[in-house]
């Protein structure tokens, strides 16, 4: 069983996420805390608790935390994930409600209480994860695991020429968070899922067809560039219905974009990764981010040869298996819709 504590902007890649790790039967979702991000902090968090529910984890514990970056204004994205952050989903209101308890108390609270058990996976800015180390320094040691989704190293970024979304939101957090890790053992340090590996990971139509076909959907699932933007799934299955119209929005976003019609799932690899269901090699690095230039604010630097003379502080993967991946999604998801539309679970 691997028992997972995790930090999300939800967000569509979440999203998918949220729903790929919800059909792991071997993994447990101990509790979700939400950052701002993709949108602001409690939309996060009523966005997670929607797509909990539909995927069958209903009592899963969503906690909101920092409502604002560290130390600059915060910046959403809109026109990447919609202005609710599913795209044009709209999903069931939650049964749930938000947690009372603050996320960093979730976190510090859980690691304390089952040391070396907990794999972290956080697909959102390092805000609510800084936090949490600032309380219990010992967090590192404390977790089994982590799994980072964010950063670029030999990569364009996505959001300026060198920086990575996730860490452009709030720099001066994931800062903090790799220098918590410099000198740590090999196997305590952050496994990071940067642009260079999960922008290998390109969802198309093809992929969304296939997933509803594995799901027993009654027809073909088809979203195509020649089709209207907005257009909305047929779907007899809620839980394909909501996802194709998700990845519909992030399709028509990455075209507009001069991407071609496919949606980079970034975060759909980090959980793989958490759960221990996708391969990848990791290389040894040291990794700083920077602060404080306009123009390079929120670039992460990666010294692999230590020109530094510093301790290592991250293993960033440096190779993946984007068919393998997908061939994992389609029939790990599909598999939870098809019963989820037939109403087990």
């Amino acid at each position: 069983m691997t028992r997972l504590l995790l930090d999300v902007d939800t967000g569509i890649d979440d999203a998918l996420a949220l729903a790929y790790l919800s059909s792991l039967a071997d993994v447990e979702l101990v509790a979700v805390t939400a950052s701002p991000g993709n949108v602001d902090a409690i939309q996060v968090a009523r966005n997670t608790l929607s797509i909990l529910e539909l995927c069958g984890r209903d009592g899963v514990e969503v906690a909101v935390g920092a409502e604002s970056p560290l130390a600059i204004p915060l910046v959403t994205t809109p026109e990447t994930h919609g202005p609710h952050g599913l795209g044009h989903a709209v999903l069931p209101e939650p049964r749930g409600t938000i947690s009372p308890r603050d996320a960093v108390d979730v976190w510090v609270e859980a690691v304390r209480a089952q040391p070396g058990e907990l794999t972290a996976l956080i697909t959102a800015p390092l805000t609510n994860f800084a936090m949490a180390i600032r309380r219990e320094p010992r967090m590192p040691e404390l977790l089994k695991n982590v799994v980072i989704m964010g950063g670029s190293f030999y990569y364009q970024g996505n959001t300026t020429p060198t920086a990575e979304w996730n860490t452009h939101v709030d720099p001066h957090a994931a800062k903090e968070v790799f220098q918590a890790y410099v000198g740590l053992p090999r196997d305590r340090l952050p496994i990071v899922c940067s642009l260079d590996s999960t922008e290998r990971m390109e969802m198309n139509p093809e992929h969304v067809r296939r997933l509803a076909a594995a799901a027993g959907c009654g027809k073909e699932e088809l979203v195509l560039p020649g089709q209207p933007e907005g257009l909305r799934s047929t779907s007899d299955n809620e839980l394909i219905r909501h996802l194709s119209d998700a990845l519909r929005f992030y399709f028509e976003f990455h075209r507009l974009y001069g991407q071609g019609y496919i949606a980079h799932v970034h975060d759909y690899f980090a959980a793989g990764v958490a759960a221990g269901t996708l391969s990848c090699t990791t290389r040894l690095a040291t990794v700083d981010v920077e602060t404080d230039s306009p123009l390079l604010k929120g670039t992460t630097v990666a010294d692999y040869r230590n020109l530094w003379g510093k301790p290592p502080n991250a293993r960033i993967v440096s190779s993946n298996h984007p068919a393998a991946a997908f061939d994992e999604l389609v029939s790990s998801l599909g598999a939870l819709a098809a019963r989820r539309g037939q109403g087990h679970d």
